[in-house]
């Protein structure tokens, strides 16, 4: 069986270029075919500013958009977060959807997607690679970032370079990697907690 590659995109803002990338790196896992993408937009998910009474690492949800993210992430087995910079940081509303849990993040890998300006939202990886780190997710140094995007849309479309499309494939090959070494520190399957 494939491990789940959730590709989450990490902007909810209107206007918002996320999606585009992150269908595109989809069907590019797809191809590559070591992995099953499933598209996760946080968007989707409609979580507030963090809302759960007890510490996420009890995972006793009380709140059925938890629930639902809870059971989302449990089933991935790595991760690709699909982010734009703001302010050299990832968006608000990943750094929220991240923090509402902790169990469901153990011991499994992430790469970024990033976009921005000159720097190709990197700072904003280096931001969120800390987050991570504390929750025991393993972010790779392998990364995609696209530097001043727009010259890589194309009549509503991602048209990426030959340097993006050779970095998606080295980040998905060491995400594969990783993903089969940390599965084994995994339960079995990991369910969602309380769910």
């Amino acid at each position: 069986m494939k491990h789940k590659l959730h590709i989450i995109i990490g902007s909810t803002r209107p206007g918002r270029v996320g999606p585009l990338f992150a269908k595109w790196f989809a069907d590019f896992a797809r191809e590559h075919g070591k992995f099953e993408p499933v598209l996760v937009d946080i968007a989707d998910f409609d979580l507030p500013v963090f809302d759960e009474p007890k510490h996420p690492r009890l995972g006793q949800y009380e709140n059925e958009h938890t629930k639902r993210w809870s059971q989302t992430i449990a089933e991935g087995d790595a991760f690709v977060f699909v982010t734009p910079e703001y302010n050299y940081f990832i968006p608000a509303p990943l750094v929220n959807a991240i923090t509402y849990l902790v169990n469901e993040w153990h011991y499994k890998p992430a790469g970024f997607l990033s976009y921005g300006g000159v720097s190709g939202g990197l700072r904003a990886v280096e931001s969120a690679k800390t987050l991570l780190n504390t929750l025991k997710v393993v972010p790779i140094p392998e990364g995609v970032p696209v530097p001043n995007y727009p010259q890589f849309l194309v009549d509503g479309e991602f048209k990426p370079s030959d340097l993006i499309t050779t970095g998606a494939k080295i980040m998905l090959d060491e995400l594969d990697r990783w993903a089969g070494t940390l599965e084994k520190l995994r339960p079995p399957k990991q369910a969602a907690v309380a769910a």
